[in-house]
């Protein structure tokens, strides 16, 4: 069982934009601290035997100038790494390219993740859909690594996501994460209106029901 009101809460969720590669993009950004030191963290992050464990499995080389790819997801290349500090890479998927950058610090005796996604959006994709598109999906890792690394919270193998997903916790915690990037949204400035109905496609496209 998943904790998932724990898990919920224990994630902290950003909407914004910056100026990126001479364009400015939208930036989704969460966090969350763990139970564990900079180094493991670090290493779970960083180390391909370690990722399929609380991710996806991984091909490549995972170094400066490396390229990578998560089995049926995205790949990319590796643009910065600071051991054990932040690494930054593209993320490409469908023809797509966005960049993430992970930054791991130490936080009061725990050790804290955060993940910014970096993308060129334009106007109609973002109306449409809005953070929680690659939100939503970034909540599920954050949940797959706080179990990896001994959370309270619970632990979900990485074998059995597809079928949580389908199940009514799963769901809910879909539903959850979704509804905490339409508030992260609000926050940032959009329209209530807009914001919501991007929140309920985004729901329905992860869970498969029919947005209201």
């Amino acid at each position: 069982m998943i904790d998932v009101s724990h898990q919920i809460d224990a994630v902290s969720r950003t909407v914004g934009t910056r100026e990126y590669k001479g364009r400015t993009a939208r930036v989704v950004k969460l966090g969350q601290a763990y139970d564990a030191t900079v180094e493991d963290v670090w290493d779970a992050c960083t180390r391909a035997e370690r990722i399929p464990r609380w991710f996806l499995p991984v091909s490549g080389d995972l170094r400066l100038g490396g390229t990578y790819q998560l089995e049926g997801n995205a790949g990319g290349t590796v643009e910065r790494c600071e051991p054990p500090v932040s690494f930054a890479a593209t993320w490409e998927y469908g023809g797509d390219v966005s960049w993430i950058e992970v930054r791991v610090t130490p936080e009061g005796g725990r050790t804290r993740l955060d993940l910014e996604h970096i993308a060129h959006v334009d106007g109609e994709r973002w109306a449409q859909f809005g953070p929680g598109a690659v939100g939503v999906g970034w909540d599920l890792g954050l949940m797959g690594l706080a179990g990896h690394l001994g959370s309270p919270g619970g632990v979900l193998e990485p074998k059995d996501s597809m079928a949580w997903m389908g199940s009514d916790e799963g769901r809910d915690f879909i539903t959850r994460s979704s509804e905490s990037w339409y508030e992260a949204n609000v926050a940032a400035g959009e329209p209530q209106d807009g914001a919501r109905g991007a929140a309920d496609r985004t729901t329905a496209a992860y869970t498969g029901a029919e947005p209201e």
